[in-house]
Parts: structure tokens; C-alpha cells; sequence
């Protein structure tokens, strides 16, 4: 896989040599168990992945050359270019200014953008529209583009169904930035609806079935559909894809369901020729950082921290997943932990911040899960490591247990 050039305050020692240590044993990442570094009364479980995946370090090495080459000019980023606050808050520091937020509200207005001024697509991708827009100003976007190979994967996908004469379910977070990118790609080629978990797509099953009214359908998929959406008919024949960041389960489960569902209604020797089979169009790296929490989970621990911007999606997977099975804290850096006794964490469903007093259990041997998301630089996951170890005086030091990390 190829090499980017992240800047090194990106990077940690501490995490390299361990990630690196696991890559020697285990190259092709068959093995998902967890790698255990023993501080003595802090035994540490950390993800087999986790942390900078390649659209990221992609997005990164784009953004940063553009600085780079364009001294003196206007550069702008459509929107965060990850959902990470560090790597966002260091563009913006350099100069870089967001044209809008996550939600799509304009912070710069589209007739301050220049032909001579730098935009830089995010890693999530944009919408037809956009670029449309931005080409009429003369703005050359190939230039600093760093959509995820792995979104434009999924947009291909789509058109590759769409030219059958399948209608396009997208499975995703309406308001997120690469489901939109993707609504807006898929349904220059075929009706485009998003659906966001099996709830909805159980959903849209009563509606095909007539067991809702067909008015109702309009009015709760509002802003979800394409432009002359067809109840009726645009349903016929369908095929499932993703943003790349859902849990894969559940994308599972959707595709499943919506399968069953035509074979019942089409039967099993002709269901394919209104079912589009388009397996997974998750990210290699969502789907490890998933495989690699369900292998934390299978070692007996005490509690989670997982580390990554409170607006990323797959970093909010994972603390989905681990707050199944123990008490888990998601939290945005080291700075969230006030003390050995205080953790300040997020509520990604109310979107809320709490604190949480004796988060820490008073054990003699204390085991904490450690992960984070794609877009979580390694540094910062370092930096929750040392906080943690601070709080204990009789600890082996980062050497001594790195000589004698395990596998459960």
C-alpha cells in the first residue's frame, strides 16, 4: 500500500512500534485478538487496527501540499476534510477556511469564491451541484481532490446497477457529507432513496406492500428521496449500497432483509432480476477497525475508551459496539480525562457531553480496551495512553512493556 507523507506530529513512536510489531507477525491481518501491553497495574488492550486508514492519510498529504504550493492564496476546503478535531483545527490554523459545516450550512458565501483561489474537495467527497458550481467559477477541482477512493467506489457501483434499471437504497446518515456526495451521484442515474437503519428499510417494505398509505411515504422520507420519486414503480427493482462508514451488520441485515423480501414476492429463480447484488461497498478500513472491536471485546475487560471527533460515524460504530458489553467513554483527546477520578465524554445520540465519576475501578490489576477511528491521528491516541499511565506510580516503563506485549 502506498506511502503518504504525514507530518510527523501526526505520528507516534510508541504506537508505530506496536502497530509495527503486529504487521511482522501478522501482515495479512488474519489475526483480530487484541495486542495486551502490560504496565503492571494498567494492562492496556489495544485494537489490532485502528487510526489513520488511507483515504485519510490521502486527504492529509492533498491538503497539506496545497499549503504548500500556494503561498499568499485563498484555500478553501468544502467542509471538514475528516471528522477529526485535531487535523481540522491544524488546517485552520495554517490558513484554511471551511466554505461549509458538516451540516451543509455556508459559513463563506459562493460569490466570495474566486477562479484564482484554491478549493479542496474533502475526503467524504461533494455533490454533483457543487462541483457543477465551482467548474462555472473556473475552479479546477481535480487538482487538490481527496475524495476516498473507496467513496467513488461506491458511486461506481451505483451507476454500474443504475444502467440495469435498478433504483439505488442507500444506506446512510441522511445529513452526513459523503451520503449526500452519494445521493447526489446515484441519482443522476437512477431513483435514489436513503435509508438509515432496518427500521426504515422494514419500512419502505410496508409501504411496497400497501400497508401504509402511499401519502405517508412521501412525507417520512422527505428530503431522502430523488426528484419525481415513484412509489409505485422506482421500487421494482432495487440494489443496496453504503456509506462507507455504517456498521457492516447492519448494512448486512438491511441488504438481507430487502432480498428476502423480493424472493418472497419474485421467487427464488427470478429474484436477481430485481435484486441487484452488490455485496459490500463498506471501506477496508471500516470493516477492520469493526472485526478488530469484536476481537477487543472477546478479552474479558474493565472498561472502553475510544478516541475520534464526536461527528465521526465510524468512530461512534465502534463505541456502539463496546458499549454492548462494557462501560464505554468516548471522548475527543486526552484532555477529556480531568482526572484519575473524572472523565468528560460524549453522548453521541443526544449530542451531549457528560462527566462520569469513578470512571477508573479501584483494581489491582486495571484493564482498559483502548481503540479510535479512521480519522484519529495515532499521536492522540498516545497521549490518552500517557494520561492514563499517569496515574499510576508503580508502572513499568513504555520500553519494558513493549518487550513483552501479547495476543490473549
Amino acid at each position: 500500500m502506498k506511502k503518504f507523507e504525514v507530518p510527523d506530529f501526526y505520528r507516534s513512536k510508541l504506537i508505530g512500534a506496536i502497530k509495527n510489531q503486529r504487521k511482522e507477525i501478522d501482515p495479512k491481518k488474519r489475526d483480530f485478538s487484541p495486542t495486551i501491553v502490560d504496565f503492571g497495574p494498567i494492562q492496556i488492550h489495544l485494537a489490532r487496527h485502528f487510526g489513520f486508514c488511507y483515504g485519510v492519510e490521502n486527504a492529509i498529504e492533498i491538503s497539506y501540499k496545497a499549503i504548500e504550493e500556494n503561498p499568499g492564496k485563498n484555500i478553501y476546503l468544502l467542509s471538514q476534510m475528516i471528522h477529526n478535531p485535531t487535523v481540522n483545527e491544524d488546517l485552520l490554523a495554517r490558513g484554511l477556511k471551511f466554505i461549509m459545516d458538516t451540516q451543509g450550512n455556508q459559513l463563506i458565501e459562493w460569490d466570495k469564491i474566486k477562479s484564482d483561489d484554491v478549493v479542496i474537495t474533502p475526503a467524504f467527497g461533494t455533490t454533483i451541484e457543487i462541483q457543477k458550481l465551482l467548474e462555472k467559477k473556473d475552479i479546477k477541482l481535480e487538482t487538490y481532490d481527496t475524495t476516498c477512493p473507496f467513496v467513488t467506489r461506491v458511486w461506481k457501483k451505483a451507476e454500474s446497477i443504475a444502467r440495469k434499471d435498478y433504483s439505488i437504497i442507500i444506506h446512510g446518515k441522511h445529513n452526513h457529507e459523503e451520503t449526500k456526495a452519494t445521493f447526489s451521484h446515484s441519482n443522476q442515474n437512477s431513483p435514489s432513496i436513503i435509508i438509515k437503519n432496518l427500521d426504515e428499510a422494514k419500512l419502505l417494505v410496508d409501504f411496497i406492500e400497501e400497508k401504509r398509505p402511499e401519502a405517508e411515504f412521501y412525507s417520512t422520507f422527505e428530503g431522502k428521496y430523488s426528484k419525481g420519486f415513484d412509489l409505485k414503480k422506482d421500487l421494482e427493482k432495487i440494489g443496496v449500497v453504503n456509506q462507507t462508514t455504517m456498521l457492516a451488520s447492519e448494512t448486512e441485515e438491511i441488504s438481507n432483509f430487502l432480498k428476502e423480501f423480493i424472493i418472497k414476492k419474485r421467487g427464488n429463480d427470478n429474484y436477481k432480476d430485481f435484486f441487484a447484488d452488490t455485496r459490500d461497498t463498506l471501506c477496508y478500513a471500516t470493516n477492520e477497525n469493526q472485526k478488530a472491536t469484536y476481537g477487543l471485546l472477546e478479552v474479558p475487560a474493565d472498561l472502553a475508551i475510544v478516541v475520534g471527533g464526536y461527528n465521526s460515524s465510524n468512530t461512534y460504530h465502534l463505541v456502539e459496539l463496546c458499549e454492548k458489553v462494557l462501560p464505554t467513554f468516548f471522548i475527543k483527546s486526552e484532555e477529556e480525562i480531568i482526572s484519575k477520578e473524572k472523565i468528560r465524554h460524549f453522548n453521541y445520540e443526544d449530542k451531549k457531553t457528560s462527566v462520569t465519576e469513578g470512571f477508573l475501578p479501584n483494581k489491582e490489576k486495571l484493564k482498559v480496551i483502548l481503540t479510535s477511528g479512521a480519522s484519529c491521528p495515532d499521536s492522540v491516541v498516545d497521549r490518552v495512553l500517557q494520561k492514563l499511565l499517569s496515574y499510576f506510580d508503580n508502572k513499568i516503563s513504555a520500553e519494558e512493556a513493549l518487550a513483552n506485549i501479547s495476543q490473549p
